[in-house]
């Protein structure tokens, strides 16, 4: 029997909520996602991680999902979540003689060397787009929480139903219930 290309997703799937010790209320796993993705949209560059598990003790959240949630920003989306930002730093604070250039973000250096109102535009657009995406993923992991805890408990009881009756079906049989089984049978 062939596998198919993409046989690894459901173990994978299987494996991240079946041994992540992903444990509490959906409260509080989501708090602990929310202080995630609000230190991960912060140019904090490789202290993301360490600034959501300190909001996540703070805020009584998930560590592990805070440490997850600033995966938000990855080396492929770190400059686009930048740039957003900064335009909407930019554009509340009225800062229209401002450009964001890549090299301005690419390292601590540079970024210390670019001026105070660039600094100032990009924290200020990261703190209200964290604080937007924090709320919003807050109130989108619960529901989410719930529904995956139910879908694996549904599933936990589809495969015991299924072990009872499989093994309902290996028992073995006296002669005369096999033939009144066999009675059964027939059309």
């Amino acid at each position: 029997m062939k596998k198919s290309r993409w046989h690894w997703i459901p173990q994978v799937r299987s494996f991240s909520w079946r041994k992540l010790p992903i444990r509490g209320t959906p409260q509080y796993i989501a708090r602990g996602l929310a202080a995630g993705v609000f230190a991960g949209l912060f140019p904090l560059f490789g202290l993301q991680t360490i600034v959501g598990v300190v909001l996540a003790t703070l805020l009584k959240g998930n560590k592990l999902m805070a440490a997850a949630g600033t995966w938000i920003s990855n080396p492929l989306t770190y400059v686009p979540i930048l740039l957003f930002n900064f335009q909407i730093g930019r554009w509340l604070l009225n800062f229209d003689n401002l450009a964001f250039t890549t090299e301005a973000i690419a390292d601590w250096q540079t970024f210390l060397e670019v001026g105070t109102e660039f600094i100032v535009a990009l924290f200020t657009g990261c703190f209200v787009v964290g604080l937007f995406c924090a709320i919003a993923s807050y109130f989108l992991c619960i529901p989410l929480i719930y529904y995956l805890r139910r879908h694996k408990t549904n599933q936990q009881l589809r495969q015991k139903m299924h072990h009872e009756q499989s093994s309902f079906r290996t028992k073995k049989l006296s002669p005369r219930e096999t033939n009144r089984h066999n009675s059964n049978q027939k059309p």
